[in-house]
């Protein structure tokens, strides 16, 4: 029924209606977005950018780390709703009147050759996807890229986590054809931008190396102490400064803010990475803090134990987390999802240990590996360690599973548990 107080004509509304639009003028400090992360380590956090340094930022790295020139034609695959689709998909291509290929789907449907084919029909040049996604492409093998031409790509990008030196080198060498330099993208919902990465055809590549500091943004590395590093390192990756896309607060708990990215070391902000520098001052991200290991008192981290496994031919995609063990304090629990053709035997299992032990050391050697079919993601292609964990705990106590993409599958890894009675 007709309410008067809310309810109104539209042709009456229109008869008096301006044809002229005043743009809201802003205040570069005023609030542009909140957005919620993240589901990969707990309860979501509003994280509040601003309107000039964001865009600032978003405009200017876009520009210069996919070399943006205005004949070109430019593929985000991030979904829009993430901080890469807000960065790299809207406020950055839209800021340098770039020509932006926008994609709603999955890269296998209607068939695995999807996205090359998007590649060939718009004429793509500068592409940016996710290690997630390339790693379900090498599943597949190289035949469904290479049925594609992708004459017109020049620059490769990849974002959401460390990618692993295989996957590197298929993108590089079987969708790149080793002449399109690619950009190893570090950074988080909460930077607004690239903080570390190569500069296409200007930086020499390393394969997983996230590389060099981004224009203003400067890092360190940091002991447990919060003593800067020099030369070769490994610690807490820290940046030093501020820069104009910084979030400048956490949507109602300004506390919550100062103690998450600032408390621990006084005067950094505190990505809550590891990372190692090597001897030529590449920077290579070793995962979150909170996924690194104590096993019999050395520490690992869960992002180079799954690069070992991911070199075995059979293993697309890895996980790694921490279960608890009566003498080593700590031992690695792993998930793996096998390539098409392979089949989850005792002897692969071995196989697997084995290549863990050869690659890092006998003290890395997983203690249990079990097979997934899939595993646990949020809508953004990130693996919810947080969520492996319980599962190798046998713990049922989920929390907050509303930002998983496919969460049917955490009932079929619950099932299927490796035996952990000590």
């Amino acid at each position: 029924p007709w309410n008067p107080a809310m309810d109104m004509w539209w042709h009456e509304l229109m008869s008096s209606a301006s044809t002229e639009c005043e743009p809201e003028w802003c205040d570069s400090e005023d609030e542009l977005f909140i957005l919620y992360t993240s589901g990969s380590t707990g309860k979501p956090k509003g994280v509040l950018h601003t309107v000039g340094g964001y865009m600032l930022f978003a405009a200017t790295s876009f520009k210069y780390v996919f070399d943006y020139q205005p004949e070109d034609v430019y593929w985000c695959t991030a979904d829009i709703g993430w901080i890469t689709g807000h960065s790299y998909l809207t406020y950055g291509p839209l800021a340098n009147g770039a020509t932006s290929v926008l994609f709603e789907g999955v890269p296998t449907y209607p068939d695995v050759g999807r996205m090359w084919s998007i590649v060939d029909k718009y004429k793509v040049t500068k592409f940016y996807t996710a290690p997630t996604a390339i790693r379900l492409l090498m599943k597949h093998g190289e035949e469904p890229v290479k049925k594609h031409s992708r004459k017109s790509l020049k620059v490769l990008g990849t974002v959401g986590e460390p990618i692993n030196p295989e996957a590197w080198l298929w993108y590089y060498r079987v969708v790149g054809e080793e002449r399109c330099p690619i950009v190893d993208t570090f950074w988080q919902t909460e930077t607004g931008g690239h903080m570390l990465t190569p500069l296409p055809a200007a930086t020499p590549m390393k394969p997983g190396s996230a590389t060099f500091p981004f224009f203003g943004v400067v890092p360190a590395v940091l002991n447990e102490s919060g003593e800067e590093l020099e030369g070769e390192a490994e610690g807490y990756l820290v940046f030093k400064q501020p820069w104009p896309g910084i979030m400048r607060t956490l949507y109602g708990n300004h506390q919550q803010f100062e103690t998450t990215y600032f408390k621990k070391f006084p005067g950094y902000y505190v990505t809550g990475d590891g990372c190692r520098r090597d001897k030529d001052g590449y920077y290579w991200i070793t995962g979150r803090i909170d996924d690194m290991l104590n096993v019999s008192g050395h520490l690992l981290s869960t992002a180079e134990v799954e690069s070992a496994l991911l070199e075995h031919a059979a293993i697309s995609e890895a996980a790694v987390v921490s279960h608890p063990h009566p003498l080593k304090g700590e031992c690695l629990y792993c998930f793996v999802t096998l390539r098409d053709g392979h089949e989850f035997t005792k002897n692969l299992t071995d196989e697997l240990k084995k290549q863990v032990r050869e690659k890092i050391g006998p003290i890395a050697t997983p203690d249990y590996i079990q097979y997934a079919p899939s595993l646990p993601k949020t809508r953004s292609g990130k693996i919810t360690r947080r969520i492996l964990r319980k599962i190798a705990k046998n713990d049922q106590d989920l929390g907050d599973i509303s930002t998983l993409a496919n969460p049917g599958v955490i009932k079929h890894l619950f099932n299927s548990r490796c035996d952990t009675k000590q």
